[in-house]
């Protein structure tokens, strides 16, 4: 379900504000051990969102950017640590927004939980959404 409206976001110390004037796309939780590190959480919510929607209103000169593998970067406040988005080399029109970060309500919810078989031992899933090992 895509949903289209203007929404706002922001890091944890404000540093960072951004807008998105368009869709976000599907919510999936990423139970990779990289979004679990980038994240210091069990697994990271995020949504793909158009390139060319997304801007930068505040902060850009605080955003870092980290290669955590040779296909993606991930981008965070310097200020606080908050993880804004990640850029994957195989989806260049797009980046992986993390949900978490947004100011403005949403109604959508996640669809899914993805790379599962490498989720954090300590982890139990109690949704019934579906589960997939890897990536769908």
């Amino acid at each position: 379900m895509r949903i289209e409206q203007q929404y706002t976001g922001s890091c944890l110390c404000g540093a960072v504000c951004y807008e998105i004037n368009g869709p976000i796309g599907e919510i999936v939780e990423c139970h990779c051990s990289r979004c679990r590190k980038a994240n210091g959480t069990a697994y990271a919510t995020n949504a793909p969102i158009a390139k060319a929607d997304f801007k930068i209103v505040s902060g850009e000169q605080v955003l870092k950017k980290f290669q955590s593998s040779p296909t993606t970067q991930r981008c965070f406040c310097g200020e606080c640590g908050s993880p804004i988005m990640s850029i994957k080399a195989d989806n260049p029109d797009y980046y992986r927004l993390r949900i978490g970060t947004l100011d403005t309500p949403i109604q959508q919810v996640p669809v899914c939980h993805i790379f599962v078989s490498s989720k954090a031992e300590w982890d139990s899933i109690h949704d019934d959404l579906p589960q997939y090992a890897e990536r769908p």
